[in-house]
């Protein structure tokens, strides 16, 4: 776990994937950073690689994370993402084991500990409560739990599952922050997720394929604010 690194509760993950790149997604990153700033909230957003420098020195409020990174040191390495590389280009964390990207344990591990010495935040998704446990144990910053069959369905997961992988890893370590992803497709699903207990939730396709994904941003971070604080009153 990157010790520098500090995010709040609740806060908001929104990954591009590769639905939008470039001056697009400059655009929705700047209604974010005014979203963040009115709802005083932290927003991680994850650009494509290409795209990090241009976001992180556009924005003042959000966390800028990779979507990637390998463990190699300078040197030698064509085609391989850089820790050092994404760090000076602005990225102040890195995404890791995501569904479309899957990484063994022993990467996963060793990628946390690379990140670690260059001073990048990891967020590292797992998709089931035995691999939640498992990397919790390796000290992640935060951990996304995400059931794989979920991704895209606009299903959300069940509550029960919700409420245990958060239970997992706060006796673990209470200082790793667990995000509830995979199937938030509106405001009912941040609502239901902020209710059962979550410090965090996030999309894609939500904001991605929304006819109009900067008001669509806006009710889900809005809902966001307004839940969690309903919750912790």
């Amino acid at each position: 776990m990157y010790k520098n690194y500090k995010i709040r509760a609740p806060y908001f993950e929104v990954g591009p994937k590769c639905y939008m790149w470039g001056e697009r997604f400059l655009k929705l990153c700047l209604t974010l950073d005014e979203i963040a700033e009115k709802y005083d909230l932290d927003i991680i957003v994850t650009p494509q690689y290409a795209d990090i420098r241009l976001i992180a020195q556009n924005v003042k409020h959000l966390h800028v994370y990779a979507q990637h990174m390998d463990t190699l040191e300078p040197g030698r390495g064509l085609g391989s993402v850089l820790p050092e590389s994404l760090k000076e280009a602005g990225a102040v964390g890195v995404m890791l084991n995501h569904a479309e990207k899957k990484l063994d344990m022993e990467t996963i591990r060793a990628t946390i500990k690379r990140a670690d010495e260059v001073g990048l935040a990891t967020i590292v998704c797992a998709d089931s409560v035995a691999e939640v446990k498992a990397i919790a144990e390796m000290g992640p910053n935060l951990i996304v739990a995400e059931p794989t069959d979920l991704i895209g369905t606009g299903v959300a997961a069940d509550m029960g599952y919700v409420k245990e992988t958060i239970e997992i890893v706060r006796k673990i370590n209470p200082d790793i922050m667990v995000l509830q992803g995979a199937g938030i497709s509106g405001p009912a699903d941040v609502a239901n997720v902020m209710r059962a207990g979550a410090q965090a939730t996030g999309v894609t396709s939500a904001v991605m394929k929304a006819k109009d994904p900067e008001a669509a941003a806006w009710e889900l971070l809005r809902t966001l604010r307004e839940v969690y604080d309903e919750v912790h009153a």
